[in-house]
C-alpha cells in the first residue's frame, strides 16, 4: 500500500529577542506569506494530508495553520506533539509509528536540524545540507502500515522551497 510523509521545517521567523524563549519566537511577515505558498505548492500537486502533526512551538503552529488554511484542512484537528520540538529523527519516527493506519497522507511540521537530518534519511537520492525554512519533502511510503515505515521502500517525489523556482 502507498502511504504518503510530507516532513516540513517551519517557515521564516523572527529573531531571538533578548528575555524571549526560542519556543515562542513568531513567525516574519515573510514566513506567514512561505507558508501560504508552500501550502499552494502542495495543493498544486494534490499534497493533501489527512493528518497534520506539527512542533506546538509558536513558529510551528503558525506555520501549520497557514498551510491548512490554504488546504482546505480543520485547523482544530492538528495534532500538536511536544517532543517534536528540536527533535532526533528517532522522533519522527515514533510519532509515524503512532499514527492511524486510516491516514494515508500524514504531514510533520517540526525543526532543524531535526527536519533536516530526518528527510535525508528518508532516501538514498535525496540528500540536502540544511532545508530552508519553508522547505516541504514529501515521500512515497510502500507500506501497509504505519509501525512498518522504517523497513519499508522509501522514494522522495516531491522537494521545493520558498526561494525555489518552479
Amino acid at each position: 500500500m502507498k502511504r504518503t510523509l510530507i516532513v516540513m521545517r517551519h517557515a521564516k521567523t523572527n529573531a531571538q529577542e533578548q528575555g524571549q524563549l526560542d519556543y515562542d519566537r513568531s513567525l516574519t511577515g515573510r514566513g506567514h506569506r512561505n507558508a501560504v505558498d508552500m501550502g499552494i505548492r502542495m495543493k498544486e500537486k494534490n499534497l493533501v494530508p489527512d493528518l497534520i502533526i506539527a512542533s506546538p512551538a509558536k513558529r510551528t503552529r503558525q506555520t501549520a495553520e497557514e498551510v491548512a488554511g490554504v488546504l482546505g484542512y480543520d485547523k482544530s484537528k492538528i495534532k500538536f506533539v511536544k517532543d517534536l520540538y528540536h527533535c532526533t529523527p528517532a522522533v519522527f519516527e515514533e510519532v509515524i509509528y503512532e499514527t492511524d493506519d486510516d491516514m494515508r497522507t500524514i504531514m510533520i511540521i517540526a525543526h532543524n536540524p531535526g527536519t533536516s537530518d530526518f528527510a535525508n534519511q528518508l532516501s538514498p537520492e535525496f540528500d540536502v545540507d540544511d532545508l530552508p525554512t519553508g522547505a516541504v519533502v514529501a515521500t512515497h511510503v510502500e507500506a501497509k502500515h504505519w509501525t512498518d515505515f522504517s523497513s519499508a521502500g522509501k522514494e522522495v517525489f516531491f522537494y521545493t522551497y520558498p526561494k525555489k523556482e518552479l
